[in-house]
C-alpha cells in the first residue's frame, strides 16, 4: 500500500492544473484506460509503463474504497521491462552455430555463420519472451495530494520522473513539474514576498568558487539544497537545535545517521559517513572545511510531539527512508488506520515545507551577509576564526 505502510520515501511533483474538487470514479476510469500491460506507453528502449492498484504488481483493480483514502487518490506505476537472459542467450547462440559449422571442412564457424547464430538465437529468445516469462514488473507507490495538489512518487531518483510525469499528463491531462531545491525555493519567495536572490553559490570557505559541479548553470538554483543542509548543521551544532517556524510552532532537529558530502568543484571526490551523529565527527568538519558540500543528510525531526526519521537529499529535497511515528493507540479500524496515515504524511510534508522555508527567508534576505559570515567562522580551523 506504499505510502500506507512501512517507511516512507519520495519526490514531490507540482500539478500544472487546477487541484480537484474531489477525487470520484471519473479518476479510477481514467487510471483503467491506461492501466498496466493493457493500454500502456512504450518508450524507444522498449520499456513499458502503465497505472496499477497498488496491493500487488499484478493488482489493476481500482475502486473509490482502495484507492482514495482522505483526499489523497493513490496507486502505482508499473514498469514492466523485458530482460533476456544473457545465460540463455549464450547457449542459444552456441547451439545455433555448432549446427551452421558442422559440416565446415575446417572445423570453425565463419564470420557469416556466426551472425546468422547471433541473430537466430536472439530471435528465439525474443518469440519466448512473448508469453512474458523474461519480463520484470516494478512498482513505484504514487500519491495525488488534493489539498497541496501535489503529487508524491516513491523514489528518490529521478531516472523514472519523465515516464511518471508523461504518462500523467496522458491519464489526466495535467503536467508534472519536479519541485526541486531551486523551484521550491521559487515558489517559497513568491508566496511569502522574498525579494532576494541567490543567483550563485554562497562560497562557505575560501576558495570555494561559485559553481557546483552538479547542478548546470542557468537553471534553477538547485545549489540552495546543499546550503540548506550546511546551514542546519550550523544551526545544531552552534545555537539550537530548535527552531521556531513560520506557523509559530517549533521543530526540534538533529543530524543522524549518514552524512554524504561532494566537492563543489569535482576535484576531490565524494565521501559517506554512517554514524549516530555524523556530524560531530572530526572527519565531517575537515571534510567540509576543505569546501564539500553535503548532498545528503540524515536528520531526526520533532514537531507537534510528532517525530520523523528521515534522509534529506539536498538538491531534489527528496525524502528518503522516513520512519513514521506511531499511530495513536485508540485507531485500531483498518479505514481510521489509512486516514491517519495520510494525515501524518500530509503533516510531514507540511513541516519539510516550513524548515526550508525558515532557511530561504535568511537566504533571500539581506541578513544573509551576516550569517554567511557566522558560518565561514565556524568553519574556520580554531586558531583562525574571531573572537
Amino acid at each position: 500500500m506504499g505510502f500506507f505502510t512501512g517507511r516512507v520515501t519520495f519526490l514531490r511533483f507540482a500539478v500544472g492544473g487546477p487541484a480537484p474538487g474531489m477525487f470520484d470514479d471519473e479518476h479510477l476510469d481514467r487510471l483503467r484506460e491506461h492501466v498496466a500491460g493493457r493500454q500502456t506507453v512504450a518508450a524507444a528502449d522498449g520499456i513499458e509503463g502503465g497505472w496499477s492498484a497498488g496491493k500487488s504488481v499484478l493488482d489493476l483493480e481500482f475502486d473509490l474504497a482502495k484507492n482514495i483514502v482522505n483526499d489523497a487518490l493513490h496507486f502505482d506505476l508499473r514498469v514492466d521491462t523485458d530482460r533476456l537472459p544473457g545465460d540463455l542467450l549464450k547457449a542459444y547462440y552456441e547451439a545455433d552455430l555448432a549446427a551452421l559449422a558442422r559440416d565446415n571442412p575446417s572445423g570453425f564457424a565463419s564470420a557469416k555463420q556466426k551472425r546468422e547464430a547471433k541473430e537466430s538465437a536472439r530471435d528465439r529468445l525474443e518469440a519466448e519472451a512473448k508469453d512474458g516469462r523474461f519480463k520484470r514488473r516494478k512498482c513505484t507507490p504514487v500519491l495525488w495530494d488534493r489539498h497541496a495538489n501535489e503529487v508524491l512518487f516513491g523514489a528518490t531518483s529521478t531516472a523514472q520522473a519523465d515516464r511518471l510525469s508523461e504518462l500523467f499528463e496522458r491519464t489526466f491531462g495535467y503536467p508534472l513539474e519536479l519541485l526541486t531545491a531551486g523551484r521550491q525555493a521559487e515558489r517559497t519567495a513568491g508566496a511569502l514576498g522574498l525579494t532576494g536572490v541567490a543567483d550563485a553559490p554562497s562560497g562557505f570557505v575560501p576558495g570555494a568558487g561559485d559553481e557546483v559541479a552538479w547542478v548546470p548553470g542557468g537553471g534553477t538554483p538547485d545549489f540552495l539544497g546543499n546550503e540548506y543542509l550546511l546551514w542546519l548543521w550550523f544551526l545544531t551544532d552552534r545555537d539550537s537545535d530548535t527552531l521556531t517556524v513560520g506557523d509559530g510552532s517549533e521543530v526540534t532537529l538533529m543530524p543522524a545517521r549518514t552524512l554524504s558530502l561532494e566537492c563543489p568543484r569535482g576535484v576531490t571526490g565524494t565521501g559517506t559517513i554512517a554514524s549516530d551523529g555524523p556530524t560531530r565527527l572530526p572527519e565531517a568538519r575537515r571534510a567540509v572545511q576543505a569546501g564539500k558540500l553535503p548532498r545528503k543528510m540524515g536528520l531526526t525531526v520533532v514537531r507537534h510531539d510528532q517525530q520523523y526519521e528521515l534522509t534529506l537529499h539536498a538538491e531534489t529535497l527528496g525524502l528518503g527512508s522516513c520512519k513514521m511515528p506511531d499511530l495513536p493507540e485508540d485507531v485500531t479500524a483498518a479505514r481510521a488506520k489509512l486516514e491517519e496515515r495520510a494525515g501524518q504524511v500530509r503533516e510531514l510534508v507540511e513541516t519539510l515545507d516550513l524548515l526550508y522555508a525558515r532557511f530561504l527567508t535568511v537566504r533571500l534576505s539581506p541578513d544573509w551577509p551576516d550569517e554567511l559570515d557566522r558560518v565561514r567562522r565556524w568553519l574556520a580551523p580554531a586558531d583562525q576564526r574571531a573572537a
